[in-house]
């Protein structure tokens, strides 16, 4: 069976679950615990940075290799067109939503938890006493402000990165109004990288993620709650309701992540 080293909450990853599900493959996946485990992935894919695919002897890193590799090993249900405009301008949206969407969403969402108190606290698993929440969330954003200017992630950077998705959700809009996906009349890698890493600004609903219930059908706040994108994220939500497999039974039952020692 497949693997996909992961983290949950990686929107790289949720981009190679969307195609997995959309082709039918089955796959295990295992949850990489940030540090030691990034350690032990080195060790196996030479790089610690997820997602990665183990297939038997074969191991892929970067969610863009993935995808190639799957189109190539597993042709049925193509996501890739062999016409060569469409399969460009595939290749090329898929590209920009990796450099546009992929980085400027971190973003903006490290900028939502700064500044918004109940984000924050919704993060954190329902195990958590409210105790423990409320502390985490009287955190001044002033002091989480001055952190984050000294990993890149200041007000200047988030504000730029809020212009840039408002402006890319703005022109996917106006092209999702007068077709069903961005290139062909069925889904292609474009739409899984767009849907994949647009899942920051606005986190899936439905049992998709093994995330907090309070983060179902919530994001950023100016993005994932105002009615400009709204037709944006009901595209999201009918590409998952069509392709993506929910998660089966309880946490830790099937579809859960497992967290296991790299070999």
């Amino acid at each position: 069976m497949l693997e996909l080293y992961q983290f949950e909450l990686s929107h790289f990853s949720e981009k190679v679950r969307l195609i997995l599900d959309y082709k039918g493959l089955a796959y295990r996946k295992i949850e990489v615990t940030p540090g030691i485990g990034q350690i032990e992935l080195f060790r196996l894919a030479g790089q610690r940075q997820v997602p990665v695919l183990k297939d038997g002897n074969e191991v892929i890193a970067d969610s863009t290799a993935i995808a190639d590799y799957l189109e190539r090993q597993y042709p049925d249900r193509p996501i890739i067109p062999t016409e060569p405009k469409l399969r460009g301008l595939t290749l090329l949206i898929e590209q920009w939503a990796d450099e546009s969407i992929g980085l400027n969403a971190r973003k903006v969402l490290i900028g939502a938890l700064n500044q918004d108190h109940a984000l924050r606290a919704a993060f954190l698993p329902s195990s958590v006493p409210d105790v423990v929440k409320n502390l985490i969330s009287a955190v001044p954003t002033e002091f989480l402000s001055v952190l984050g200017q000294g990993v890149g992630f200041g007000p200047d950077a988030i504000k730029s990165a809020m212009e840039a998705i408002k402006r890319d959700l703005t022109a996917l809009t106006f092209i999702l109004s007068e077709q069903p996906y961005l290139v062909t009349d069925h889904p292609t890698l474009a739409d899984f990288a767009v849907a994949g890493l647009s899942a920051y600004l606005k986190f899936p609903g439905g049992n998709y993620l093994e995330i907090p219930d309070a983060l179902k059908d919530r994001g950023v706040p100016g993005i994932a709650d105002i009615g400009t994108f709204e037709p944006f994220f009901q595209w999201r939500d009918r590409l998952y309701a069509e392709y993506r497999k929910p998660l089966i039974g309880s946490p830790g039952g099937a579809g859960s992540p497992s967290t296991i020692n790299i070999e």
